[in-house]
């Protein structure tokens, strides 16, 4: 994970090149979002920063629905070590873990579940289950908001067992249900479920924690 000040300064430019490197996180509303958001900056004491989308919503956060965090790249420590992560990763984007335990996982990677965990901490500060949790939302979201498929089968394609799982995994983390983010997306606006008074824009300091009651709707920019 790079150093507050690096971050900070490449969310500050709206970098391109940190895209998928890090996440930043906003306390007043519970939500993160990619270093080029283009919503207006926020202050730098109210900023914190995560190494993966994972280890964000492990802390509570929300995805953004304004700059999409499951669009953007992977992290180029991911994608450039061809280390035992990186492989593992390959194999959750390709649903290893959909029906599949983290066991099952490590097995194929030649090492134990706790290493692998252990790895995964370490390099993305989330478990495996979180990260393929994440996968899983992250392909949905992606089939909400770019094509017309019925919900059941956004469901299946993107690894939940069942409709029911798919509802409440997207009210957990969205706090809205897939319909209501599809309709969103249809529209090209998203309408605030709930406003709040403080200035959405501020984000969490350094080592700070999600605020108690985040803020109910991730359409809120949290940049």
């Amino acid at each position: 994970m790079l150093d507050f000040d690096t971050c900070n300064q490449a969310r500050l430019r709206r970098d391109p090149a940190y895209d998928g490197l890090f996440f930043m996180a906003v306390r007043t509303t519970g939500i993160y979002c990619r270093p080029v958001c283009p919503v207006k900056a926020p202050l730098t004491r109210n900023v914190s920063f995560f190494p993966s989308a994972a280890a964000a919503e492990k802390a509570g956060y929300r995805p953004c629905l304004r700059c999409r965090p499951e669009t953007a790249p992977f992290s180029p420590a991911w994608n450039g070590t061809r280390s035992t992560v990186s492989r593992a990763l390959r194999l959750i984007e390709a649903g290893a873990l959909d029906g599949g335990s983290v066991a099952d996982l490590a097995a194929r990677l030649g090492l134990g579940p706790r290493h692998l965990s252990r790895l995964f901490a370490r390099h993305l500060g989330a478990s495996p289950a979180q990260v393929a949790r994440t996968a899983r939302l992250h392909r949905a979201k992606r089939l909400l908001s770019d094509s017309d498929a019925p919900l059941a089968e956004i469901a299946f394609a993107s690894g939940f067992g069942s409709l029911r799982r798919f509802n409440a995994a997207f009210a957990e983390l969205y706090g809205r249900p897939p319909s209501s983010i599809r309709r969103s997306s249809q529209k090209g606006a998203l309408t605030p479920a709930a406003a709040p008074s403080a200035d959405v824009r501020q984000c969490a300091p350094p080592g700070g924690r999600p605020p108690r009651t985040p803020s109910p709707d991730p359409a809120r920019p949290c940049a």
